[in-house]
């Protein structure tokens, strides 16, 4: 008794599944149908399809650059952060975060960093694995026949090839003897190896910063342009702190420490520890203020965060625009291709066609248009990152992502332009659809 009944089961749930197996098989024929009918309808007006999808097009692009744009920007700070490394804490005259009511006349008459300061930091410091002094002036350089009225130099102290990461191309760093004695030495940028030297090989050879005779021992590896622009060593001279002593007067020049916290200390206490220390060293009493700074590159970051959020939004404002007079637009041809073509759908509803087989029909017709116009904006964009990172030295590129997003995009806004004119089509009746004259 109970062998007929498992087989009377086993018997209607194959016949189930056949039923459900032949549903889909005629749902996938059925949509590959209205693709067909979808792909020959923007095929047969192909001026009609190419001013439907411009709107889309323009919207996509204008959107999609704005975010590859920003991403590549975010990327470059990124980078450039990561050179100058993310847990380092800076001790300057001025803070680096400022607005429209920044207090100017509390700082200006602060004292510029000195060595006393870096001295005192290497001493008491129990969490910075390096500190280094560095300050930039500017200077003419010659060579031969050939000059650079004004370059910033960077004139360091020891330990700045243990806090700034670079790579060098020729020759060697700054030893810590020629560093301590001020040595007439210094190590320049692949730029000015070109400008000066025609990309020649220029260790050993000499040229004047300032009329004063200095050697070159190395060349550094190319950077790059960065979004931090001072952050590029392309077109830096470097030279020992104690060379510059020569050639300016640190009291009047923005003087700067750069201290490394240890691996695994936080940035916020080595900045509580170094505060401590320089107030100590100041003799400053309770409550007396700072005067001095101490900045990390964050706050940069948190600004330049902030400009790219403003942009970000007028790049969706100005892109939502566009997107909205393309979907307006494909709205309309929608409008247009059901009415040219109701007799038609008259005929396919004779023949027994649902009510979704027409919704489909012209859905995807939309989607097509849509998704099209989003391709042709994407590759646009593709063109102009390829065309930017050839010929400049910033480096921009189309992510996944912002693919995946531009085509999501033009997805979404073809289903919502197209789907009034496709449930109006899908809703006809077939005597009078057949009735009718276009």
């Amino acid at each position: 008794k109970v062998e007929p009944s498992l087989t009377s089961t086993l018997n209607h749930l194959i016949a189930l599944l056949m039923r459900a197996l032949k549903s889909v098989i005629i749902l996938i024929k059925l949509i590959r149908e209205s693709l067909l009918f979808a792909y020959n309808a923007i095929w047969a007006n192909k001026m009609r399809t190419f001013l439907s999808l411009l709107g889309v097009t323009i919207g996509i692009f204008a959107i999609i650059t704005v975010f590859t744009i920003l991403d590549s920007m975010e990327k470059n700070v990124r980078e450039s952060i990561q050179s100058l490394g993310d847990n380092v804490v800076y001790v300057n005259k001025w803070p680096w975060i400022g607005g429209m009511d920044f207090p100017w006349w509390k700082y200006i008459n602060r004292p510029q960093p000195n060595l006393d300061d870096l001295e005192a930091i290497r001493s008491n410091s129990n969490l910075a694995e390096a500190a280094s002094f560095f300050l930039n002036y500017r200077a003419s350089l010659k060579y031969s026949d050939r000059s650079k009225p004004e370059i910033f130099v960077t004139a360091v102290s020891s330990d700045f090839e243990r806090i700034r990461v670079f790579d060098l191309e020729k020759g060697r760093y700054l030893s810590p003897f020629e560093l301590n004695a001020g040595r007439n030495v210094a190590v320049i940028g692949s730029t000015l190896v070109d400008e000066l030297f025609d990309g020649n090989d220029p260790v050993g050879k000499y040229l004047k910063v300032k009329g004063q005779k200095v050697e070159i021992i190395g060349v550094f590896k190319k950077e790059g342009k960065s979004a931090m622009v001072e952050n590029s060593l392309d077109d830096a001279i470097v030279v020992p702190i104690g060379f510059a002593k020569t050639q300016v007067d640190f009291r009047r020049t923005g003087t700067n420490i750069m201290i490394k916290a240890i691996d695994g200390i936080a940035v916020d206490d080595l900045m509580d520890e170094v505060k401590g220390i320089l107030r100590s060293a100041h003799s400053l009493k309770p409550l007396d203020e700072d005067d001095f700074s101490l900045n990390e590159l964050s706050m940069i970051k948190q600004q330049v965060d902030g400009i790219f959020k403003m942009i970000d939004l007028a790049g969706w404002i100005i892109g939502g625009f566009s997107i909205l007079v393309g979907g307006f637009g494909i709205a309309n041809i929608m409008f247009v291709s059901v009415k040219e073509r109701t007799s038609i759908i008259g005929i396919q509803k004779a023949l027994g066609a649902k009510n979704y087989f027409i919704l489909l029909q012209f859905l995807y017709e939309s989607v097509l248009l849509s998704v099209l116009g989003g391709t042709i904006g994407l590759l646009l964009i593709f063109l102009m990152t390829v065309l930017v990172s050839n010929f400049t030295e910033f480096s921009i590129s189309l992510s996944g992502g912002n693919i995946v997003l531009g085509l999501t995009i033009s997805a979404i806004i073809g289903i919502i332009s197209g789907f009034a004119p496709a449930w109006s089509a899908s809703k006809l009746s077939p005597v009078e659809a057949i009735n009718t004259k276009a």
